[in-house]
């Protein structure tokens, strides 16, 4: 299934949401309409849903399969695309990042591949969403694109193996690792450059682990104004999602709802010759397959 975190026509009411078909269920006032899952009433956030783990989810389960019977009168609580505003997918405790985990764009980059997973955070206040603008902060000339998979935690995991760690993975969104590259390579180390207001787009959706088949086979695009930018797969990452997992849980602990952003394939805009970077009325999107699209328009600040 495929779960978001919205408003509503304009409300500053959080909502719950699942993908069906080409519209979006309203899932808090679905529940209270059938009388069921009084929980995701009262709570309706992402972090609740993957805390309740295979329970959450097979409450949410029931009201779908209610909804597509057609004898719940579902379609008042199903709402078009348009009529959406998403919020960031998930509100994580924290977002860790992965540097130069493809190889090719390692190498645009002038470096070698590393030999164990580059770790750096992105700051909670860089958070954002699908179709929220990415603003071009006057304090940087070079803001940058990359898209990338996330990985989103669904249970506490500490010092998890390889083999194991898939099962701690709730689901799988897209992530913007937006950069600003003056900042990023000027000041000796990546907080600022990559913790910026805004400069982490999330969403539109979580789609849960059972969903993706193999998760290091999976097609991954970004493109600005429509023109292709980046496009690669997830089997050329150096560090897999299950290694990255197991790896990072040796020494800090995962929680529900932390993500992990696995890297960006080459094609960024600032090895590009002549660079390309991130203007005023820009469109980037960022497309993962069996995920859907996460799209967001530049801005001056």
């Amino acid at each position: 299934m495929k779960l978001a975190q919205m408003n509503l026509q304009g409300s500053a009411v959080r909502k719950l949401g699942a993908l069906i078909g080409d519209r979006v269920l309203d899932l808090s006032g679905f529940a209270l309409n059938c009388n069921a899952a009084e929980w995701l009433r009262d709570e309706p956030e992402m972090l609740k849903v993957i805390e309740r783990g295979e329970g959450g989810l097979a409450d949410i389960a029931e009201l779908l399969k209610s909804a597509a019977s057609g004898e719940s009168r579902a379609d008042q609580f199903l709402y078009s695309l348009d009529l959406v505003t998403f919020l960031p997918a998930v509100y994580p405790s924290k977002i860790l990042a992965i540097g130069r985990n493809y190889v090719d764009h390692a190498i645009e980059g002038g470096s070698q591949p590393p030999t164990a997973p580059l770790i750096f955070n992105k700051l909670a206040n860089s958070l954002s969403a699908h179709n929220s603008p990415i603003v071009l902060h006057g304090i940087s000339t070079q803001i940058d694109y990359e898209a990338e998979l996330a990985v989103i935690i669904g249970r506490k995991a500490k010092m998890v193996s390889e083999a194991d760690a898939l099962g701690y993975v709730f689901g799988y969104s897209l992530i913007n690792d937006v950069s600003a590259r003056d900042l990023q390579f000027g000041d000796g180390q990546w907080v600022r450059g990559k913790g910026l207001d805004g400069f982490a787009p999330l969403g539109p959706f979580i789609t849960t682990r059972d969903e993706i088949r193999d998760v290091q086979a999976l097609h991954i695009e970004g493109r600005l104004n429509g023109e292709m930018m980046q496009s690669s797969s997830t089997s050329k990452m150096i560090f897999g999602v299950a290694y990255l997992v197991s790896y990072i849980s040796q020494g800090i602990t995962l929680e529900p709802g932390d993500v992990i952003a696995t890297g960006t394939p080459d094609g960024v805009g600032i090895f590009r010759k002549p660079p390309v970077l991130l203007k005023d009325g820009d469109v980037y999107e960022v497309t993962v397959e069996g995920l859907g699209t996460l799209r967001n328009h530049v801005i001056a600040e």
